[in-house]
């Protein structure tokens, strides 16, 4: 674990909170929390919304992979446990737990709306990658004048010009780019029926065409994964799928909170 202390000399202890849930009752999830002490993870309330938090030092954590993969796991707890958590950023922390208290009074409405709005709906992330060899493939079959053009070049290539060369590429990549929208679309006409929202991110790298993310009510999210596995079966040898979750609604909460007043750190 990296961490950094917030002050020289020793380091005192604050609160780290992971999420927000919607519960009238205190509750304890065991001894999860961020750190590796073993901390015990808990709420603080007000009203009916609960901070899910742990002691620690007031630190600065690093985001390393045993933080990051604590982080999640609380808030993966939460939905174990039939919550629907809004997200805190990781590494947020405050000096006391009167702090927390005044935090969830001066975002009240607003954390309660959001909450309100994402009962019972889960996150799913579905990373997409093609074979481009096999969708090339498929696209020389589908077009005759890129077959045209690429005979003419291989048939005389001492005297193909380069601008013939130059026309074959570009006719190339548009036909992949029209592939890769034919294959989105179809990706996110098969999942619509089983999710309330959707959200297209930025792609990573020349062989992602997809990089979505799916906002499923809990009770549909057995048919969400039934409809992922159905197109996964259906461009076999294509495409590659990458399905992650259920997370909280990162991608659809889009509440931002002023931690200025409160936050220790």
């Amino acid at each position: 674990m990296s961490t950094k202390s917030a002050e020289t000399g020793q380091a005192t202890e604050g609160i780290y909170v992971y999420c927000i849930i919607e519960s009238p009752e205190p509750r304890t999830f065991g001894k999860i929390g961020i750190g590796g002490r073993g901390d015990d993870v808990y709420t603080v309330h007000f009203k009916e919304l609960a901070a899910v938090v742990s002691r620690t030092p007031l630190m600065v954590y690093d985001p390393t992979r045993e933080n990051a993969l604590t982080h999640e796991h609380v808030n993966e707890v939460m939905i174990d446990n039939g919550f629907t958590p809004v997200p805190m950023s990781f590494g947020t922390l405050f000096k006391t737990e009167g702090d927390i208290v005044e935090f969830l009074k001066d975002t009240y409405e607003a954390l309660r709306d959001v909450l309100r709005k994402m009962k019972d709906k889960l996150e799913f992330g579905l990373k997409v990658n093609w074979d481009r060899e096999s969708v090339l493939a498929d696209v020389e079959r589908e077009y005759e004048e890129i077959r045209r053009l690429k005979a003419q070049i291989e048939g005389d290539q001492a005297t193909s010009t380069y601008f013939a060369r130059m026309q074959l590429g570009r006719l190339v990549e548009q036909a992949l780019a029209q592939k890769s929208e034919t294959f989105v679309h179809e990706i996110f006409d098969v999942l619509r029926e089983s999710a309330i929202a959707s959200r297209s991110n930025k792609v990573i790298g020349d062989r992602m065409i997809l990089n979505g993310a799916f906002l499923v009510q809990r009770d549909k999210a057995e048919m969400f994964d039934k409809k992922v596995q159905e197109i996964g079966r259906r461009y076999e040898g294509k495409l590659k799928f990458t399905y992650t979750g259920p997370w909280p609604p990162y991608n659809f909460v889009t509440i931002r909170l002023q931690l200025e007043r409160s936050a220790g750190v």
